[in-house]
């Protein structure tokens, strides 16, 4: 990564907390229609990026993608400066919810995953975000996060990944066979747990049935109706 795209990083994440800080400045309504996020987890080649952008534009939601995750967790003074946004209250909350995961899924942390936990249970503990990848659906505590699985097959997701970067068929197999294999690998490290097990999400979608637009309203209308039911339960 160059230095300036690691002081882009910087800036984004100083730019998320400044917002942060004005909103809890604010009296909230109920706890959970403002904590609530939306974690995509998405197969390469099934649109998800697309689709998560369209889901936080419609609802008025911070998109914050996979890669800013990664690179903040990479970064113990970002890591840090992160979890700092939190008032005392919330960071108690956090601290108990991380420890109840640690010690029901039997997880040991490196490093990393420490820094990712504590970045990815910060932005559920802000709320109204879409957090795309990054395990984040098995970090954040169910009545915190609306778990979506975007799912296609393997024909229309290197149809997809051919017209969006311009690469040969082959090309597009090599990659997307790499970065599923990646994403799997990657859960099964630090979480112990089978990405493709649709037990782990509230809904799983084949976006090649619904198209962007469809995929996106359908994520939409279930959030509110999960977000309505958790509502009733606290």
């Amino acid at each position: 990564m160059t230095k300036e795209q690691a002081r882009g990083i910087e800036q984004l994440v100083e730019e998320q907390i400044a917002k942060w800080n004005r909103l809890r400045a604010k009296p909230r309504q109920k706890e959970v229609l403002v904590r609530a996020v939306i974690t995509i987890s998405r197969q390469p080649g099934s649109c998800g990026n697309a689709i998560a952008e369209k889901v936080a534009k419609s609802m008025n939601m911070d998109l914050i993608s996979g890669e800013i995750i990664k690179k903040v967790a990479e970064s113990t003074k970002m890591s840090e400066t992160v979890v700092t946004s939190l008032d005392e209250k919330d960071v108690a909350l956090r601290e108990d919810w991380l420890k109840m995961l640690l010690d029901a899924h039997h997880l040991w942390p490196d490093n990393y995953l420490r820094h990712l936990m504590d970045v990815v249970s910060t932005i559920g503990r802000h709320g109204n975000a879409v957090i795309v990848g990054r395990g984040a659906s098995y970090i954040l505590p169910p009545e915190e996060a609306f778990r979506v699985r975007l799912i296609a097959p393997l024909k229309a997701r290197l149809a997809n990944v051919t017209n969006e970067q311009g690469l040969s068929h082959n090309e597009a197999e090599k990659y997307v066979i790499q970065t599923e294999s990646n994403q799997r690998a990657f859960i099964l490290k630090y979480f112990h747990a089978d990405i493709g097990d649709p037990a782990h999400y509230d809904i799983v979608i084949d976006t090649s049935r619904l198209g962007k637009e469809g995929s996106a309203e359908t994520i939409k209308q279930a959030f509110n109706a999960w977000r309505k039911n958790v509502d009733r339960q606290l």
